[in-house]
């Protein structure tokens, strides 16, 4: 594809995509009507977040650099706190998913517009879904005031993201566009979009992982992280995010690692029921999806089992209860027997089976 910056603007939301688009930010707060942004982070990110407050100048009300995984209700409440004491009257998030899901849950509260600028390739910038972790439980739910009013894709603010979190991130997005596939709710805008999606991931990705400073295939990644935002936005997901949700949620695991492990063996899990969409993912892939996915990660460097990144072995058991705990549709029937051994395979990061076979 043509590596050129655009501006796209849609309802509601409003994109801007391109190299350099971050010097656009005080442009934007000024058209949201606004003069007090409250600037969003993670600790780690806080020098960010401190450059666009100098970038906006007068109009930056302040920084709260609290901002952590799952989004938990205590530190919710503390950044509105913040924002109510700062008189804010606009959000600007700065980072990945953590980041983003702070900003939205400052929305729910105060209504206040958000601003978000993404430096992984999370997506969920461009979804009005929230999920909030209290009690050890993740809660998600979905609505308007959540949604970001303006996107700011700067392709110069993912150059620095390290190869790790860009492949785990990266295969994060793919998974909101393979769900989308299959979605009760899909349709054929969103699988088009999802099949592009997919494929500008799974081709730049490993081009990344080589060449970390390789701009054509971080244009390319971030282009696709995009259109899987939108894809999370616009359909429902299955078992997969549910998955993923109860096992970060209950069991602090990383997000996109958690993804990362997941997708190929959800997808297999489901592959029986979805004949057509394994075979636009062959197309895109080149192989057994399942296969082709669990793949990537290894040529990425990324885990592949749950083992690796802190789950316990005898927590598969409540996971598995955790996961059926509420009705949800997906494809195929929800068996609590077969998502115990999807969970187990997952563990030990063996490969994906489909009904109790290897899928290739």
């Amino acid at each position: 594809m043509e590596h050129r910056g655009f501006v796209y603007t849609g309802h509601p939301a409003r994109v801007l995509f391109g190299f350099g688009t971050t010097d656009r930010l005080p442009e934007e707060v000024a058209r949201l009507g606004a003069s007090r942004a409250l600037i969003l982070s993670t600790p780690h990110q806080e020098g960010q977040a401190a450059h666009l407050a100098s970038l906006l100048g007068s109009a930056s009300a302040g920084i709260f650099a609290e901002a952590v995984m799952h989004t938990p209700v205590d530190v919710s409440e503390r950044a509105t706190e913040c924002a109510s004491k700062l008189s804010a009257d606009v959000i600007v998030s700065v980072g990945g998913g953590s980041t983003t899901g702070l900003g939205k849950a400052i929305a729910l509260r105060t209504d206040l517009p958000q601003i978000v600028l993404p430096t992984t390739y999370a997506g969920s910038e461009m979804t009005p879904i929230l999920g909030e972790t209290q009690n050890g439980i993740k809660t998600t739910q979905t609505t308007a005031r959540v949604l970001p009013e303006v996107v700011i894709y700067d392709v110069d603010q993912t150059m620095e993201l390290p190869v790790g979190l860009s492949g785990t991130s990266g295969i994060n997005a793919i998974a909101h566009a393979v769900e989308a596939l299959y979605a009760r709710d899909g349709n054929p805008v969103i699988s088009a979009l999802a099949l592009e999606a997919v494929k500008a991931l799974a081709t730049s990705l490993p081009k990344i992982a080589q060449d970390p400073r390789d701009r054509d295939a971080r244009f390319d990644a971030l282009y696709g992280a995009w259109l899987c935002g939108m894809c999370l936005g616009a359909v429902g997901m299955s078992l997969h995010h549910k998955l993923c949700h109860t096992l970060g949620g209950s069991f602090d695991l990383p997000h996109s690692e958690t993804h990362t492990v997941i997708l190929p063996h959800a997808l297999a899990y489901n592959a029986a029921a979805i004949p057509e969409v394994m075979a636009s993912l062959t197309t895109v892939l080149g192989q057994d999806p399942a296969r082709a996915l669990q793949d990537l990660a290894r040529t990425i460097h990324a885990p592949t089992g749950l083992s690796e990144i802190g789950m316990p072995e005898d927590g598969l058991d409540r996971a598995t209860e955790l996961a059926l705990k509420n009705s949800y549709w997906n494809p195929r029937p929800l068996q609590p027997e077969a998502i115990r051994g999807l969970l187990q395979r997952a563990f030990e990061g063996a490969l994906p089976l489909a009904d109790g076979r290897e899928t290739a």
